[in-house]
């Protein structure tokens, strides 16, 4: 078994440049509402989720996005809505969110 059960990393990367990038869109914001909404369920910690910041993880031109391993589930999202239906629905309950899904890479 793994270390976690399920480990997120969100991209937070910032462009100064003006191409897209998903610090634009509240990344930081919204992986600090995840991490503290896991701990709010007691669901943090070795055997449990782990949700990380990551830097550029070079899909900023497709919106927001976050990653789920072990799984290598490639999410966008808007707001604390989409996050907590990614974390009760995916996270939590195994069922990966389709409608935020992005398409893996070919």
């Amino acid at each position: 078994m793994s270390y976690y059960q399920r480990h997120v990393f969100f991209c937070l990367n910032r462009r100064d440049d003006g191409r897209a990038c998903c610090a634009t869109h509240d990344a930081e914001r919204l992986q600090a509402h995840a991490k503290a909404r896991i701990q709010e369920l007691g669901r943090s910690g070795r055997g449990l989720v782990r949700v990380n910041k990551a830097g550029c993880l070079d899909r900023c031109d497709e919106g927001p996005c976050l990653v789920v391993y072990p799984e290598a589930v490639w999410y966008t999202y808007v707001d604390e809505q989409d996050i907590d239906e990614i974390i009760e629905r995916h996270l939590l309950g195994g069922e990966p969110v389709e409608r935020l899904r992005l398409p893996d890479a070919a």
